[in-house]
């Protein structure tokens, strides 16, 4: 079958322009002899990443004859089998002959759908001159199972929703720092913001109404679940795991406790077993629709009973299933600012004190101090004030971290305390930081 459609294949991606896809921040390692590999949730921009990837190329100067690329969602590539992709670079090499003695760049979309495909991709990287970038569903080509089946060759980046950085730049708005942004920006800004914490960051669904945004979100998570879930693991009890989702996603960053959830789904009437929900909840992590938090220990038993707290991969997934009318939008914002440190590869627990107070985020860098980080949609509350920043000033003199952080939705002032300064910062001002920075913005002049 692939035999003589390879030709036609490599022929339509030399014929066919790149798509102009918004620019991510996110960089593959590229590194020579290893294999990049692209994972996260379905939906959320891999293949539009291996389009920058092969566009950044071009500009460089690359031939896009020395590029191939291959999407294997393509129809008439089912079904396939490893022993037929051969095929593919021997039609490349026989259009372009000069390519054998140059590096080439194999770009594969998909390839997961071929079964024994990593023998080939083995093969490639040991027999070819090539540089190898691949894609696949989150559950298929999680760094676990990757790092199996290609013994170490490979090097995974994950890729989520648009950030808040790329969804400005995505609708062509200013995405810079905003340190010393004008009225005129910060109302920009505060209202874009608010329409992120709506809308999330998947691209499809950038700028479209809410009724479409919901449907379109809701069957991503159906995927989700007849893909990633039931087709590849088996799971029977259906009722069960859209119950658990359902529970996930309309309750975003919230203590989770199986136990708990299996006491409420027996009140409902329905059965499931404890280790079955234990392993469904790792199968909705593997897939990327969830992330779970857990409480910053060195103690490993602290860590298993204490619950970790559960978010969404993205604030529009939250949306799209929330039960009441009202969201509460500061625990959307807490979604957002863990979104954000994971985004930037930061290390993140949340931290309760000696005293029981609760921190949302201590977060971690290899190279710098760690930051003790609320998230909070107002401080104008006396109660809520009193609350979010003894619990912050509390973790600051026990864990002696001299500085703290408040990301609210628009409060901004800079607050004295006994344990050092205290920054309360607009999100938008925070989500748009210098890269690699952890702590507070900069301090304004």
């Amino acid at each position: 079958m692939l035999e003589p459609l390879a030709p036609t294949l490599i022929g339509d991606f030399q014929e066919r322009p790149l798509p102009a896809a918004t620019r991510r921040d996110v960089s593959p390692a590229g590194l020579q002899g290893k294999i990049d590999v692209l994972i996260g949730m379905r939906r959320s921009g891999k293949s539009w990443r291996m389009a920058q990837a092969m566009g950044d190329l071009l500009a460089a100067g690359v031939p896009k004859t020395r590029l191939l690329h291959v999407n294997f969602d393509d129809e008439r590539l089912q079904p396939l089998r490893a022993s037929d992709l051969h095929h593919l670079p021997e039609a490349f090499f026989r259009l372009y002959p000069e390519n054998k003695a140059q590096r080439c760049h194999f770009f594969f979309d998909e390839i997961q759908s071929v079964p024994g495909w990593e023998t080939f991709i083995r093969r490639m990287l040991d027999t070819e001159n090539v540089q190898i970038m691949l894609t696949g569903s989150s559950a298929k080509m999680r760094s676990r199972e990757i790092a199996t089946t290609l013994r170490g060759r490979s090097l995974a980046t994950e890729i989520f929703p648009f950030s808040f950085r790329e969804a400005l730049r995505h609708r062509a708005l200013d995405d810079t720092p905003a340190e010393a942004a004008g009225s005129a920006r910060r109302a920009r800004l505060s209202h874009e913001l608010h329409a992120y914490l709506e809308a999330g960051g998947f691209p499809e669904v950038q700028g479209l109404a809410a009724h479409h945004r919901v449907g379109i979100l809701q069957e991503y998570v159906d995927v989700v679940i007849l893909r990633d879930v039931v087709e590849r693991h088996g799971v029977g009890n259906v009722t069960a795991l859209r119950y658990l989702i359902r529970r996930l996603l309309s309750g975003p960053a919230t203590a989770f406790s199986v136990n708990r959830f299996h006491n409420d789904l027996q009140s409902q009437g329905l059965a499931c077993g404890k280790n079955a929900l234990h392993e469904m909840l790792a199968h909705l992590e593997d897939a990327y629709l969830v992330q779970g938090v857990a409480i910053d220990s060195r103690s490993q038993r602290q860590r298993q009973v204490n619950p970790r707290k559960m978010y969404p991969i993205d604030t529009g997934l939250a949306q799209a299933f929330r039960t009441s009318p009202d969201a509460n939008r500061g625990r959307l914002l807490e979604t957002l600012v863990l979104l954000d440190l994971r985004h930037r590869g930061f290390e993140t627990h949340y931290l309760r004190t000696e005293a029981g107070y609760e921190v949302d985020f201590i977060a971690r860098s290899p190279d710098g101090p760690p930051a003790l980080i609320q998230a909070c949609e107002s401080l104008r509350d006396p109660s809520t004030r009193e609350r979010e920043l003894r619990a912050l000033i509390a973790a600051m003199q026990e864990r002696g971290i001299g500085s703290g952080t408040v990301v609210t939705l628009d409060d901004d002032e800079r607050i004295a305390s006994l344990a050092g300064p205290v920054t309360v910062v607009p999100a938008w001002r925070w989500l748009l930081r210098p890269a690699g920075f952890l702590g507070p913005s900069p301090p304004l002049d």
